[in-house]
């Protein structure tokens, strides 16, 4: 269900009703100590109570992990659900009256809610419905199915809610309409019964058929898998897209498995649900299935929650499907992986067998299967495998092949230090171990994956954007976060200086180049683009010539403060730059290297009036970092053009590099001298 922007008033009439005690209380065991209460922290293992509930401040704080909020935020991050659900589930726990920023939709969303209330119900009862009819005499081919085929234990059976639905075309139409009283609509919303094609009526999409609930991550019935036991084809029937189900998003056991896969930091991903049961059933728990669809980015971004260094590893079907399998599976989430937000595996076990295959072959199989988890080669070390496997690097045409497949698979790797590392390496793989062609080969990799396009670059003396390049791992890295990070800050925490930033962004064509800060600019475009009221505080508060501290309401603040708690996975990247500043500037100031940057902080939040020229010297210092990358750059190709064959270029990087000289000069005489007007 797509839930509308909520009302910023109901969303604070919740707030204003919960109590945190009361909603830690269902989870935790609380005791009183003196205003406020201790207990178990649920985030991490701990033997004594470090975890406090404050209920004069409807906050709690773990002093052993560091976890710590409000109530919506504990709510969040121990079922790992999205704010609006969240606060939809409050809404109706404290009747709170549902509000929408569209009056118009509050009522459809009202009827959705409970749509959805009773189509949860109705799965549910279809649940114990087939899971009773499995231990019937219609279902006893199913059940041995289970024990003979499957070699399940009746207790993973009950665990997984494995069931059979009957051979009769109404049966469970009759049982939810006649008997249960559910509506009819809803139950084909459901996703249950089909409408016959010629006449009046419905029949059972599912007939005789090995029934597979699909739970949520909150272990709530949402569809169904059907596996035939006659051979009818298709062999698997999922539920159709319903308000509750859509299998691109779905991974089936994540309700069981999310735990696991938190204490282990991994997840494993396989492709059926008797792969996933069978892990399951051996003890490895922290494993999910995709259920037989590409694996999709919404999917990949669902178990990152869970997983703090984000290691996935990909069990697929190691058949020519499968493989195939698995490179669509990468391609659908390769802006994750090659910028190494995903530390993914593949997993490919011996003689082609799937998991529930391996796993049955021996008794020592569980075993052997956790060595071949914990030795899985990298994504890239097996997308390499691919390339080369079945070629013969001897035949010409072939070679050819090979060696561009690489080119393209290391441009697209973000990280220098890695593309640095596997151009090496598949220099190795291309001079067949002839150790004289190694560094010629890794010469032509680089070249080819680092060629500019020269036509482009001559049509204008401004170097290309900064994000393009990956800045070496120096102190220059250290100055150049302080100087993005406190333009950041001012521009949160000072809406008179918004439009000041923004112009010298766009005119001297900067950016944000460290991750963690382009992330959170662009969340803050996003927030202002959805909100374009946001865009006019800036320029009311510059009008009225006060400063934030004098307005009573920061409106932008306070939307970063809500996405924060929407989404967990934001608050170590970008708690930093919206909560207590006064916090960062004391540890800044008192560091032990007091350079220029640090200072310049220390008078931003002490001395408001001084904020320009604090703009002023922090645009400079992005401005000459910049073209001090760009110098670089022209250097390392300049290095690595032929002074016979390639003058042209050579004379070109060598202009450029005088120009971007010159640039750097003039800007540390520039800020130099705002410095010493800023002490």
């Amino acid at each position: 269900m797509d839930v509308p922007r909520l009302h910023p008033d109901m969303i604070e009439d919740v707030k204003q009703r919960v109590d945190i005690v009361d909603v830690i209380a269902d989870y935790v065991v609380l005791k009183k100590r003196g205003k406020d209460y201790v207990g178990l922290c649920p985030f991490h293992d701990e033997k004594t109570p470090s975890f406090s509930v404050s209920p004069g401040k409807q906050m709690y704080y773990c002093f052993g992990c560091g976890e710590g909020g409000n109530a919506i935020k504990f709510l969040m991050e121990l079922g790992k659900r999205s704010f609006s659900d969240i606060i939809l589930d409050l809404a109706k726990t404290y009747q709170v009256p549902i509000k929408t920023l569209e009056p118009e939709q509050r009522q459809e969303l009202q009827r959705q809610l409970s749509l959805k209330e009773q189509l949860y119900e109705i799965l549910a009862v279809a649940a114990s419905f087939y899971q009773h009819a499995l231990y019937q005499s219609q279902g006893e081919p199913a059940l041995e199915y289970l024990r003979s085929v499957r070699h399940l234990k009746d207790e993973t059976s009950t665990q997984f809610q494995l069931g059979y639905a009957p051979a009769g075309w109404e049966t469970l139409r009759r049982y939810l309409v006649e008997q249960k009283r559910y509506p009819i609509a809803a139950v084909e919303e459901a996703g249950l019964i089909v409408p016959r094609k010629t006449g009046s009526g419905y029949y059972d999409r599912f007939r005789d058929r090995l029934m597979i609930p699909i739970l949520d991550s909150q272990g709530r019935v949402i569809g169904f898998g059907g596996r035939s036991l006659a051979g009818e084809e298709p062999k698997y029937l999922n539920s159709p897209e319903t308000t509750l189900f859509d299998k691109g998003k779905t991974l089936f056991a994540l309700d069981k498995a999310k735990k696991s896969i938190s204490a282990l930091d991994k997840a494993i991903v396989v492709e059926g649900y008797f792969d996933a049961i069978a892990l399951h059933s051996l003890g490895i728990t922290n494993a999910v299935a995709s259920l037989g669809t590409a694996f999709s980015e919404s999917q990949l971004r669902q178990l990152l929650r869970y997983s703090d260094s984000k290691q996935v590893i990909f069990n697929f079907d190691a058949d020519a499907a499968g493989i195939k399998a698995t490179q669509r599976a990468i391609a659908e989430i390769e802006s994750l992986v090659y910028s190494g937000q995903v530390q993914l595996r593949v997993l490919n076990l011996p003689a082609g067998k799937d998991a529930d295959e391996f796993l049955q072959a021996s008794a020592d199989a569980g075993q052997t299967y956790q060595q071949l988890i914990e030795t899985a080669p990298l994504w890239i070390d097996w997308q390499i495998q691919q390339i080369v496997s079945n070629c013969d690097l001897k035949s010409a045409d072939q070679f050819q092949q090979v060696a561009q497949n690489i080119t393209k698979l290391l441009a697209k790797v973000v990280n220098n230090d890695l593309r640095t590392f596997y151009i090496s390496h598949c220099a190795e793989i291309l001079s067949q171990g002839n150790a004289q062609l190694i560094s010629i080969y890794a010469q032509r990799l680089s070249r080819e994956i680092n060629q500019p396009n020269l036509a482009t670059e001559k049509s204008s003396r401004k170097p290309p954007k900064k994000a393009s390049f990956t800045l070496p791992i120096n102190s220059e890295n250290s100055i150049l976060k302080r100087a993005e990070a406190t333009l950041l800050r001012i521009y949160i925490h000072y809406p008179e200086y918004r439009q000041d930033i923004i112009e010298l962004l766009e005119t001297k064509d900067l950016v944000f180049s460290l991750k963690e800060h382009r992330y959170l600019w662009q969340i803050i475009l996003n927030v202002q683009a959805q909100n374009p009221h946001l865009l006019e505080e800036s320029r009311a508060v510059a009008r009225r010539n006060v400063t934030s501290e004098e307005d009573s309401v920061n409106e932008l603040l306070s939307s970063l403060q809500d996405q924060v708690l929407d989404t967990p996975e934001l608050q170590s990247q970008i708690k930093y730059f919206i909560y207590i500043p006064e916090t960062m500037t004391s540890t800044m100031v008192n560091g032990s290297n007091k350079d220029e940057t640090e200072r310049t902080e220390q008078i931003q939040w002490e001395d408001p009036q001084r904020i320009p020229l604090v703009i002023e010297v922090n645009i400079a210092t992005l401005e000459q970092i910049l073209w001090e990358n760009y110098q670089r750059h022209c250097i390392e190709k300049w290095q690595a053009l032929n002074p016979i064959t390639e003058k042209e270029k050579m004379q070109y990087y060598y202009q450029e590099f005088r120009q971007a000289q010159q640039n750097i000069l003039e800007l540390e005489k520039l800020r130099t001298g705002q410095f010493k007007s800023l002490i």
